[in-house]
Order: C-alpha cells, then structure tokens, then sequence
C-alpha cells in the first residue's frame, strides 16, 4: 500500500528549543524518513494568539492543499483557527493535542474560558487526535467531547546517550525546561534553599519565556541566597545539555503541569533519578520506581524527595538502577512515526 501524503502545519521556528516543536520536528523527519511525501506549512508565529494576517495566511494556506493530503494541525493551530475554516476544510484533518491550552498557568479566567471553548468547537471537526500521553487522551475524553475512538496516543521517541556517564562531586541537580511559571522553578529554588547543608550544586537549564518571569526567578534565587551553588543557565546547546546530563546525579523539574515531558525520557535514559510533581502526564511518564513525585507547588516536599537521593545512597542507586531499565524501554523516533503514520494512511 502506497504511504499516505500529509501536510502538517506548524506556526512560527520549528527549531525553537521546547518540547513540542522538538516532538513535531521529530516527527515530521520521521514521516519522511518513511519515504511519505510530508509539506512543512509554515504558519505565523502570533499563534496561540493569531492576529488577522496570521489567521488569513493559515487558511489560505490549509485551502490551497491537494485534496489527497492528510493535514497535520500543531496543538496551537487547532486549539485557535477560526472554527468556521476548520469545520470547511476540504482534507482530511489530525490534530497534534500536547496539552489543551486552557490547561497552561497563568491564565485569567476569561482566557482560559475562551481557550477552552474554541478548543472543544475545534476539536469537534478534525477527524482525528494525535496526543503523547493517556494523561491528555483522558482530558480530552473527559472535557473536550473527543470520543476515544477518535485519540491515538503517540508516545514520543527517545535519543540513547552516546557518551560515558561522569557524575561529578559534589553531586548535580540538574533541571531542563523553559522559563516559564509552569515549570516550578520557583518552587526547585524555594525546596534547594532548604538544603543548604546538604552537598549539592545545581543547574537550571531552558530558554527564556518572557523577560519579566526571568528576572523573577533571578530576584527570586538572590532573594533566597543560593549563590552560585545554582546557575541558572538559560538556554544551551544541545552539546552542552549533553554534558550536564552526563554529568548530573538527579533530574528536577516542579512542574505544575506537563502533557508529556521530553525531558524526563532524556534524564531516564541517562539513568538519572527523577524528582517531580503528581501533575498532568508524569506520573505516565516517569515510573514509580524511577523517580519521587510530590504534588505540586510543595516545596518542602520536593525538597525531602531530593534529601533522600542525595542521603540515601542505597535508596539512590535503586532509583538510578530503575531509571536506566526505564531508559533503555523507550520507543525510538521512529516508532513515534510509525504509529503516527498508520493514523494518516487509514483516514
């Protein structure tokens, strides 16, 4: 059977370092390395929030398509097009949900209602799901009326390490995630200050969200007085977040939610511990014997959590042994695109 020709839609710079471009990058490169004939769409970068010549080049564009493609939609793309466009479209249509954009921090209630509204009517005319986690898929059952015949779950594919593992002493704590509120940097600063007399240094690697919430955590992490026992390193290469994994004992994020986590996929594949919160899809993710999971935004119990990796030695080296079985189970990119593809070839 000939493999199905898609066009998948993605707005803005599919090389920015967050886990969703990374996904759908990914993805993508796997869909053609199948040998299936796979458009990039360039849409505009004001999605989530399109303006009106960023709403008008995407439907122009999504209009323009051979009728014999299977449209991929990136999560903001679907959540946000007009509605009336979408539910006119002349090709068959996937949407990739990470997370539903109603669920993100920070949101005033008027926005979050009307994310979550445009979202559900949208969702309402694509003709199928693709998501990461049961985490999402059980959301979207649950309240956004997506019947789960239509959700395929499309777990990520992950890279095994190349390189040695050389942790180094004292032991690092290493966090990777934009800078943004629903990371929980906040809350890995507030849980490290209550550890200063245990051995430790820390780093918080990811790019920056907005100027204000970085200037925040760097108030935040002077205010607390960690010195330089914690570098906040924004963004790095991927060379030099190769060598803190390599480098790192611990993996922590506090995040108040996640649909998926790429990054948890890359601290189990290097056999690191994982400390993080019961929230969205880590618990999905990160398996029980592989790592502590507090609730969110309890900063003396993600300290404790991280107290007993960097006490216990014993505890620690059955949590890193477990880490490292988990690493090693992991799909490949190229599973992540086989089970995508079996999607577009039966639409």
């Amino acid at each position: 059977m000939s493999l199905r020709r898609a066009a998948f839609a993605i707005p803005g710079d599919i090389t920015t370092p967050t886990g969703g471009f990374i996904y759908e990058r990914r993805l993508l490169e796997g869909l053609r390395g199948q040998g299936r004939d796979v458009l990039h769409l360039r849409l505009g970068t004001t999605f989530p929030d399109p303006g009106a010549g960023d709403m008008s080049d995407a439907i122009a564009q999504l209009n323009a398509l051979c009728s014999d493609r299977v449209l991929i939609l990136d999560g903001f793309v679907s959540a946000t097009l007009d509605t009336d466009a979408l539910a006119a479209l002349h090709v068959p249509s996937v949407a990739m949900v990470h997370h539903p954009l109603a669920l993100e921090t920070g949101l005033d209630d008027a926005r979050r209602d009307h994310l979550f509204r445009t979202e559900r009517a949208n969702l309402a005319h694509v003709d199928h799901v693709l998501v990461p986690s049961p985490s999402t898929a059980a959301v979207l059952t649950d309240s956004y009326d997506v019947a789960a015949e239509r959700i395929t779950i499309v777990r990520p594919g992950a890279d095994q390490p190349t390189g040695m593992r050389m942790p180094i002493t004292p032991p690092l704590i290493l966090s990777v995630g934009i800078l943004h509120p629903r990371k929980g940097h906040d809350v890995l600063l507030k849980a490290l200050a209550r550890l200063v007399d245990l051995d430790w240094t820390a780093v918080i690697a990811g790019k920056s969200y907005d100027a204000e919430h970085a200037a925040d955590l760097a108030r935040l992490h002077e205010d607390l007085g960690l010195g330089a026992r914690v570098r906040i390193a924004g963004y790095l290469s991927e060379a030099e977040l190769a060598s803190l994994y390599a480098k790192a004992s611990i993996f922590a994020l506090a995040t108040r939610y996640e649909g998926y986590g790429l990054v948890f996929d890359e601290a189990l594949a290097q056999g690191l511990p994982v400390v993080s919160c019961r929230s969205g899809a880590v618990p999905d993710t990160v398996p029980a014997a592989a790592g502590q999971l507090v609730a969110p935004d309890d900063d003396a119990a993600f300290a404790k959590a991280l107290a007993r990796l960097l006490s216990d030695k014993a505890s620690y080296c059955r949590y890193a042994d477990a880490a490292l079985a988990a690493g090693q189970d992991l799909p490949t990119w190229a599973d992540t695109a086989r089970t995508a593809g079996r999607v577009l070839d039966r639409l």
